[in-house]
């Protein structure tokens, strides 16, 4: 059985307090004693009264973290006073667990039954489940789970098809109910209108929400199926649910949306929607907010999207495409939007650890000129080949941009983005031909006593000695690969930039070179390992023509600076 002990989830519990700071920091400080979690974001509203925290780590340390959050809730916040914009049920309302790595949808459930059942043996507080985690199909959507809200919970848990999943059905007055499951990433987002009308926010919310509205005749009576039923006319996004409201704090009408499947429906689609219905009405889209956290991959689409509206490369750095959608968007128009505070995957980053790609040139060239084997160069020869992926990138985007080109924005896009890909590996490879010589290093450490311990001793070497050659190798290919970007650019790219492209097909020579000389060195007294000795075989092929390769470049730069 899987001990999940490198599985990671994350935990988003809404809690029924967004006023209070001195409940919320007492339920988040409950999260942060326990010894594993990592706490991501805490945001609550004034208007909705609601707070919604953010952390992860192992399902087990998760578990214990959102109970002790759960009881925490529960001893602070008061529903029978309780009142906010937001749809509510209980102090903690929601708890969904979502799976980030190493455990699927279907092995998280495990853990939110847990939590449910000690939720409500423990607290007397009834849990049902949803999405993944649920019971029947008429609970599988938070929404309908959470129909009739808190005034209307005491007289529907004692509906036979709303007992709980734990618990008795006995509504908790002080504390409600709470609603466990396991989802798939969230991304919970208010779009900014220039109205007050929630009525008018409703209209577009209906416009672009899955469920859409209900069917209307031409008497503007609603329309019935044959059980009597309404008939529900689908809104324009598949994955998104969506509701207007007025925002007081800020003096304006938002919709407030959940979108449920970023791949079904894109975060940019989702807003540029509401942009076109909005203006079908009257209204204009001022900006938007991010509730919690989003992932890279939103924020990255995004920015691509708008760049390619204005006809732009799209093969800029990942932070300018952070930027682009953060100003496309609006996301920054009712408060600084951080994006190392809300993007998921920046907010995981290890921030103690050290990377040389991180440092600052200075302090890059003192670390290799110190008394240590390491970065050496590996890692120099890696850099080399990023500066020669960068230079011909620059280019590309150049002449992306270059006056009278306008028609030409895609093609060069198209090259900048080659470079982009290029740069973003050959940086990971310059931290990691160290990482690669400390695996060496901890091999050699192992004990070598007995004979079975020898044994093992060795497997290990030579085990991190082929990881130490395929990391240059890697590197070697990939600047190899840049020749044809700094030969493309040198030939049709902007002519005042010839010589940068030049400069680069040098430095991608340094890269290859470069890495030649460790491969050979890391693969002395394994030239019978059949892997590397085809390795060797092709860093043979790449050594010698990188040098024609460069020579070719460098003879067409020559030619065009004439």
């Amino acid at each position: 059985m899987k001990d999940f002990k490198h599985a990671v989830i994350e935990c988003v519990p809404n809690f029924s307090e967004g006023r209070n700071m001195d409940i919320i920091n007492q339920i988040t400080g409950e999260i942060e004693q326990v010894e594993g979690v990592r706490l991501l974001d805490v945001d609550p509203g004034k208007a909705t009264n609601r707070t919604v925290v953010t952390f992860v780590g192992n399902p087990h340390v998760v578990i214990e973290a959102a109970f002790r959050a759960i009881k925490k809730a529960g001893e602070l916040i008061d529903m029978r006073t309780h009142k906010g914009e937001h749809p509510r049920m209980g102090a903690t309302d929601v708890c969904p667990l979502i799976p980030i790595s190493g455990i699927t949808a279907e092995e998280t459930v495990v853990f939110a039954n847990e939590l449910g059942k000690r939720v409500a043996e423990e607290l007397k507080i009834p849990v049902y489940h949803y999405e993944y985690a649920a019971t029947a199909d008429h609970r599988r959507n938070l929404a309908d789970i959470r129909s009739g809200e808190y005034e209307g919970f005491a007289a529907k848990i004692l509906k036979p098809e709303w007992k709980p999943d734990h618990g008795h059905p006995v509504f908790n007055e002080k504390s409600g109910a709470t609603v466990i499951g396991v989802r798939d990433f969230l991304i919970a987002y208010n779009i900014n209108l220039n109205t007050t009308s929630t009525r008018r926010a409703n209209a577009v919310a209906f416009d672009i929400r899955e469920k859409g509205r209900q069917k209307k005749d031409a008497n503007g009576k609603i329309v019935k199926d044959a059980s009597g039923e309404p008939v529900w006319e689908p809104g324009l996004l598949k994955s998104v649910k969506a509701i207007g409201w007025f925002i007081e704090e800020y003096g304006i009408a938002q919709i407030s949306v959940n979108l449920t499947n970023m791949n079904v429906t894109p975060l940019h689609v989702l807003f540029d929607t509401a942009c076109e219905r909005a203006a079908a009405r009257g209204m204009r889209v001022t900006g938007s907010e991010l509730v919690g956290l989003v992932p890279l991959q939103a924020m990255l689409e995004a920015g691509k999207y708008f760049l390619q509206k204005q006809q732009r490369s799209i093969g800029v750095g990942e932070a300018e495409l952070v930027r682009i959608a953060i100003k496309s968007m609006g996301l920054d128009e009712l408060g600084t939007f951080d994006p190392r505070k809300k993007i998921i995957e920046y907010q995981l980053q290890d921030q103690a650890a050290k990377k040389l790609v991180d440092m600052s040139l200075a302090r890059f060239a003192q670390e290799t000129a110190a008394e240590t084997p390491a970065p050496g160069g590996g890692s120099i020869a890696a850099y080399c080949g990023v500066l020669g992926a960068a230079l011909g990138t620059m280019v590309a985007n150049l002449s992306a941009h270059k006056k009278g080109w306008d028609a030409r924005w895609e093609e060069f896009s198209v090259q900048a983005e080659k470079g982009q890909a290029l740069m973003k590996e050959l940086l990971f490879l310059v931290d990691e031909d160290t990482n690669a010589y400390n695996k060496i290093m901890s091999a050699f450490g192992l004990p070598k006593a007995t004979d079975e311990e020898k044994a093992a001793r060795k497997a290990a070497i030579d085990e991190a000695t082929v990881y130490a050659i395929k990391i240059p190798f890697r590197t070697m290919e990939l600047a190899y690969q840049s020749f044809a970007l700094a030969k493309s650019m040198v030939m049709t790219g902007n002519p005042n930039c010839a010589s940068d492209a030049g400069v680069g097909a040098l430095c991608a020579r340094a890269a290859v070179k470069g890495t030649y000389l460790n491969v050979r060195t890391n693969a002395k007294g394994l030239e019978a390992n059949a892997e590397v000795t085809e390795i060797l075989a092709r860093a043979e092929e790449m050594n010698k023509g990188c040098e024609l390769l460069e020579q070719e470049v460098w003879n067409i730069a020559l030619e065009k600076m004439k």
